[in-house]
């Protein structure tokens, strides 16, 4: 079991979901290059090359497949790419409200200002980094103040959404024995440069996973978020039914972030798909 994350999370976002895998099956979780505790890349982060290095990871710690791939977001972009370049080594999808390849297609002008936008927050977190202040915000928030980490976020962000409001709001999401390797995470300026060339890549790697032949010969399950648009339901729904396995579940009680909002029915997703694999 592999576990793949979102576009600019860490493998700390598996925590409780990989203790409760790992009781069935064997399970691993790594950080992309350039997030977490990996090293910088220096080629653009798009499918195609994560892919590769993901094999050459898994390849490099003697994983041996085939694998069960789990991939939330933009993780279910690359967990796809994935199957397509090395089908024989992959026995299930698990897709964790992922994004779609057509989202950033053809941006509209408003994606491409939010785009942008999310690049330049991005950026301008890796020099509050740089000066401490997200450390200083992070500690107090792992101290258990609130106010003040918010108010530092806002005046540090100028306009538009704080950079570090985010992280806090998914920090509060993650179990606590965490929020320290979380701190240190987002402490790194790197973090946040790697989270932007992940936001300026999305139009190109979107562009490369749009022709991605279906993964119709691999057993599927998606989950969707309770919020996801009429859209996203029916093209999920139509690459469910082009599986030999396929299911689509609603989290009606989850946001974006289901595997931190519904843990429990992540778990028995994967459960169920591992249980189906080893019955062939």
């Amino acid at each position: 079991m592999v576990f793949e994350s979102g576009i600019s999370a860490s493998c700390l976002n598996w925590t409780d979901i990989r203790k409760c895998v790992a009781q069935f099956t064997a399970c691993c979780s790594y950080d992309r290059a350039s997030l977490g505790w990996s090293d910088p890349a220096h080629t653009p982060r798009i499918p195609s090359r994560i892919v590769e290095e993901l094999d050459a990871l898994l390849q490099a710690a003697k994983v041996a497949s085939p694998y069960v791939l789990a991939g939330h977001s933009f993780g279910g972009l690359v967990v796809q790419a994935y199957a397509e370049k090395y089908p024989s080594k992959v026995a299930g999808l698990v897709l964790i409200d992922p994004l779609s390849a057509r989202e950033w297609l053809e941006p509209s002008l408003e994606q491409t200002r939010r785009l942008q936008s999310g690049v330049k927050l991005s950026r301008r977190g890796a020099i509050l980094a740089r000066l401490g202040i997200v450390r200083l915000s992070l500690a107090l928030l792992s101290g258990g103040a609130r106010m003040l980490p918010q108010l530092i976020a806002k005046l540090s962000s100028g306009k538009g959404e704080s950079t570090i409001s985010r992280i806090i709001g998914e920090v509060r999401k993650m179990p606590p024995e965490t929020w320290p390797m979380i701190q240190a995470h987002w402490c790194s300026p790197k973090s946040f440069q790697g989270m932007a060339s992940y936001l300026a890549s999305l139009p190109a790697s979107s562009s490369e996973c749009a022709q991605l032949r279906e993964v119709s010969s691999v057993p599927l399950t998606i989950l969707s978020a309770a919020n996801s648009t009429a859209p996203e339901l029916a093209e999920r729904d139509a690459l469910a039914r082009s599986s030999p396995r396929g299911k689509h579940i609603i989290a009606t009680k989850s946001g974006h972030w289901i595997h931190l909002d519904e843990p429990e029915l992540v778990v028995e997703a994967i459960r169920h798909m591992v249980e189906s694999v080893r019955s062939g």
